[in-house]
């Protein structure tokens, strides 16, 4: 058993519920440990992981939130900047699955978050088991 952080960054309620359900159900019926800890934003995801990492509490992590288009450029620097810095953390071998939704509108969202769907959270939550196994293919 391992124990996984779930960082969210909070928005849109209805939508990152979903999301977590998701992530959750998949790791916890994988015999997991699972925490949820809220930053701001999506900027603020990977800042996030890389200081709980440091603390060695946990196996791996799941990013969740949602970044819908808008009128302006901010959704670029979101979106891009966000996935930089959590594929950064990844290079660096760290067991992370990106569930963080960037999407046009909030109906592409709920397909996307909805576990009878599209369930992108139990999606991120694979991930993030999937390179915990390839740490321990590669750690000997």
């Amino acid at each position: 058993m391992a124990r996984f952080l779930i960082i969210e960054a909070r928005f849109y309620d209805h939508l990152n519920d979903m999301l977590i359900a998701g992530a959750r159900a998949v790791l916890e019926n994988a015999g997991h440990d699972v925490e949820v800890l809220t930053v701001p934003g999506a900027l603020e995801i990977p800042g996030a992981i890389a200081l709980a990492a440091e603390s060695q509490q946990y196996a791996g992590y799941v990013a969740i939130g949602v970044v819908i288009r808008g009128e302006t450029y901010h959704f670029e620097i979101v979106a891009g900047e966000s996935a930089r810095g959590i594929m950064a953390l990844s290079m660096d071998g760290l067991a992370i699955g990106n569930g963080i939704l960037t999407v046009e509108n909030e109906e592409q969202a709920l397909v996307r978050a909805d576990s009878s769907q599209k369930d992108k959270g139990g999606e991120a939550a694979k991930a993030a088991l999937a390179m915990l196994d390839l740490q321990a293919k590669f750690a000997g």
